[in-house]
């Protein structure tokens, strides 16, 4: 059984004083592909340097809305060099948040729709950070052109989800998945088509329900997919297949 955690930050410095042993774990879980997004233009090196280090880690570029104060416009065009000169494999983690009160909203967008025309340029997919702002991205991922990509840890409704397909995007599901006090979310894994559904840890942040109070780790995927295949009712084994075509399919990862 092969698994693909489509969203990992493995270069936190979370995983600093174990990072070799994780990767031990999760390979010996059945990981065979982690997707490791940034947040910011000061982590890329660091990033880049640990996906260098093995060919099943696949670094993500990009400029996370949250931290909008920290990005600077120089940003833009050095993300436009970094994924020429770089093995990257999409764009992000982008988008918009409008859960965190005082994120500027005006300056959010024009920072979305710079990166979106730097992922339409560059043919690559992206991964979406979208909170209390589904109908704010759909629209402006309508007008971008870009190829799809994962809307990462998706809260969305029924008709937000199936717009999501409809421009190429598939729907990412984590650790919350775990909880059987996620009744919404469990619900909505449950009726999405198959080929609509993503594994990912979100690693260090939103662990799984075995590991409640810790640090959250991609060693515990095997966890979203027993979740996962309780609500649908599904083999396990069936699901990972399912699941990690979808991944390889909008990210364009190579079969292992």
């Amino acid at each position: 059984m092969e698994l693909i955690d489509t969203h990992c930050h493995l270069d936190c410095p979370e995983f600093d004083p174990d990072r070799a042993a994780v990767l031990g774990r999760t390979r010996a879980a059945g990981v065979v592909g982690l997707v490791i997004p940034a947040i910011q233009r000061t982590g890329w090196p660091g990033l880049l340097a640990l996906c260098e280090t093995a060919a099943d880690l696949y670094p993500a570029l990009g400029l996370h809305p949250v931290y909008l104060d920290q990005h600077r416009d120089a940003d833009l065009p050095a993300l436009e060099r970094a994924i020429a000169d770089h093995r990257v494999l999409a764009i992000g983690e982008i988008g918009l948040d409008y859960f965190v009160r005082d994120l500027d909203r005006a300056r959010q967008q024009v920072l979305f729709e710079a990166q979106l025309a730097i992922a339409r340029a560059a043919n690559l997919p992206v991964l979406l950070h979208v909170r209390k702002a589904h109908a704010e991205v759909l629209a402006t991922l309508k007008r971008s052109g870009v190829r799809g990509g994962i809307a990462h840890a998706f809260s969305g409704g029924e008709a937000e989800a199936r717009r999501y397909l409809d421009l190429g995007f598939a729907l990412g599901v984590g650790g919350m998945l775990t909880f059987a006090r996620s009744t919404k979310l469990r619900a909505r894994a449950a009726a999405l088509p198959c080929d609509a559904i993503v594994l990912e840890t979100d690693a260090p942040d939103l662990t799984v329900a075995a590991h409640q109070g810790s640090r959250n780790s991609p060693e515990y995927l095997p966890d979203v997919l027993a979740a996962l295949a309780q609500v649908r009712g599904e083999d396990p084994a069936w699901l990972a297949e399912r699941t990690s075509a979808t991944a390889r399919r909008v990210l364009g990862l190579p079969r292992t």
